[in-house]
């Protein structure tokens, strides 16, 4: 009974009590952003790795003032409607990220966010443009990765897309989602955040050296950004963004064995903390670091628990 209980307590310190836990499950759900490179593979061998629970299809890099660019970097958008289909199939949310760090995008008024949002619903939701990009597929929703530009109207963006769900097909509601950046608040999302719709939140922490995590470092200035972040999204689920890779960014990697071992104990304390955020999944097909966080963090419950019982 005694090694029963230390064992718990030692999968406790993984920041886990038993792989079925709620928090387990979460650590579980990893979203990661595809389609700014060919070499990733196409969308359909992403969700069918069955890594992920959500894809975000990235960018519509052009938006506002009429003007309307899709970059897929080189796929073919032909297949991306099938593979949406496929997605769908195997219950992962497929959705469609705005803007990006690098296009020409900006909402100069209300009613140039109601046309967005008008073109979004027409073009990817549940509308009947006859020129969908991705055909009959119908994504299930959109995420905001606001980078360039000004924050105006973004909120309003937020409310006109949300107030689609239910005139989905089967009455689905539309999913909102956001890649702010570390440091609260966001400069470019801070007010469209404060409107309470989004659903999810996947927190950048990384390209920002001063909340980022780092191992062995400042787990204290990581932890309180968190903190700020899930106190302030009480409605939203809040998921840690990081690369995939070292190469992924220019800072704010985290080991597998970091991740499991001391970044992911401090995120899994908020009730609100929903799972992992990756870019992307070029780099996560390159170096597996899905399979690795997931294998690091339950080999942290193991290695600890055989420790703690032989004591």
């Amino acid at each position: 009974m005694a090694s029963l209980w230390r064992l718990a307590l030692a999968a406790a310190m993984c920041g886990v009590l038993l792989s079925s836990s709620a928090a387990g499950k979460k650590t579980g759900r990893i979203t990661v952003y595809w389609g700014q490179t060919a070499a990733e593979g196409r969308l359909r061998e992403a969700c069918g790795s069955g890594l992920y629970t959500t894809v975000i299809v990235s960018f519509l890099t052009g938006f506002g003032g009429g003007r309307y660019k899709l970059d897929l970097a080189g796929h073919d958008w032909g297949a991306v409607g099938p593979d949406v289909k496929y997605c769908q199939s195997r219950g992962v949310l497929v959705l469609l990220s705005i803007g990006g760090g690098i296009g020409r995008y900006s909402l100069a008024s209300k009613a140039d966010a109601k046309a967005v949002a008008d073109h979004l619903w027409d073009f990817y939701l549940g509308g009947r443009s006859k020129s969908r990009p991705f055909g009959d597929a119908v994504l299930d929703g959109v995420d905001f990765d606001i980078e360039l530009g000004r924050p105006a109207h973004y909120d309003d963006l937020a409310r006109y897309l949300k107030a689609y769900s239910g005139r989905k097909p089967g009455g689905k509601k539309v999913w909102l989602t956001a890649a702010p950046q570390c440091p609260f608040p966001d400069r470019m999302l801070g007010e469209a955040l404060r409107t309470g719709v989004f659903d999810r939140v996947h927190v950048q922490f990384y390209n920002n050296p001063a909340c980022s995590y780092r191992a062995g470092g400042n787990a204290a200035a990581f932890a309180a950004a968190w903190r700020r972040w899930a106190s302030s999204l009480p409605r939203s689920s809040v998921y840690l963004g990081l690369p995939a890779a070292p190469g992924a960014a220019n800072s704010g990697y985290v080991p597998p064995a970091a991740l499991a071992g001391e970044a992911l104990p401090i995120v899994q304390r908020s009730t609100n903390y929903g799972g992992v955020m990756l870019w992307s999944r070029y780099w996560d097909r390159r170096t597996g670091y899905s399979k690795k966080i997931k294998h690091a963090y339950y080999e942290c419950v193991l290695n600890v628990g055989i420790r703690v019982v032989l004591q």
